[in-house]
């Protein structure tokens, strides 16, 4: 019998290797086949037409802006509502009355008989009344309130026959704390509320006459009309024991009472009297 032919080399004529599979699948040690042996791990693929945004950070970005505008917002309104009625001028105050008492001090101990009442200037009292947001419940003297005047203070006076505790109360609100005020009942006075700064008058009927404010604002310590510019409006001694209407003064003799000097103070620059 003829013997099978030998393959070239010693190798089978099936044409399959020792030891391995056929074709295109054959593997190369280590497992790897030849299709995947010339690739890599691939990227996803980037959509350069329409990249992905941002939205989380525009968000943001959209509520810091709409809160700041809010803010802002509301910070204009209260502007707005705090100047809402301001008065610039002595003239746009209707129902002002105006007179014509000198620069200077005139001190006395005496009682003073004034023209007007409440009195909005001429002589006075040593010693000023504290005005420095003061709230009394009695009828200070008036020699003493003058004197808080000239330094600068609005006085505001009512007649507790005509005004009620509840508006007492709403007067009470406006004073308290806050320097160049002070308050006090006046009985019998012509208004139910008076408001007077050196050489200035306005009468009220009600407390809810937004020309209180506006005299309180623009007329308490304004340099155009006071005589003692910078002058102090601290006194304890009258918070602690106020004189009312009827006592005598205390500033003869007693060298506790704090006085001014018997002197004409220089005006302040740019000052002026208000024409009658």
């Amino acid at each position: 019998m003829a013997k099978d032919p030998q393959p070239e080399n010693g190798r089978p004529s099936g044409g399959t290797p020792r030891g391995g599979s056929s074709g295109a699948g054959a593997k190369r040690p280590g497992g790897a086949s030849r299709a995947a042996a010339g690739k890599g791990r691939t990227r996803p693929p980037v959509d350069v037409v329409n990249p992905p945004r941002p939205w989380g950070l525009i968000a943001g970005a959209v509520v810091v802006v709409l809160f700041a505008v809010a803010v802002i917002g509301y910070a204009v309104v209260r502007v707005n509502e705090a100047n809402e009625g301001r008065i610039t001028a002595a003239d746009q105050l209707s129902g002002l009355q105006t007179f014509e008492y000198a620069a200077g001090q005139e001190h006395v101990t005496t009682p003073v008989s004034y023209e007007q009442t409440p009195p909005v200037g001429g002589p006075h009292d040593y010693e000023w009344a504290d005005c420095t947001g003061t709230v009394y419940d009695v009828d200070i003297r008036h020699e003493n309130a003058v004197h808080s005047m000239e330094h600068g203070a609005t006085w505001i006076s009512y007649d507790p026959a005509r005004v009620g505790e509840d508006d007492v109360a709403t007067l009470a609100d406006l004073v308290e704390g806050t320097s160049g005020l002070m308050l006090s009942p006046n009985e019998g006075q012509p208004s139910p509320i008076s408001l007077q700064s050196w050489n200035h008058q306005l009468s009220v009927d009600s407390v809810t006459d937004e020309r209180i404010q506006q005299y309180t604002d623009f007329m308490t310590f304004n340099d155009e009309f006071y005589p003692e510019v910078g002058a102090s409006c601290e006194n304890p001694t009258f918070i602690s024991d106020p004189l009312v209407v009827g006592d005598g003064s205390r500033a003869a003799g007693d060298t506790t009472v704090p006085t001014d000097a018997p002197t004409t103070p220089t005006p302040a620059a740019g000052s002026s009297t208000p024409a009658p």
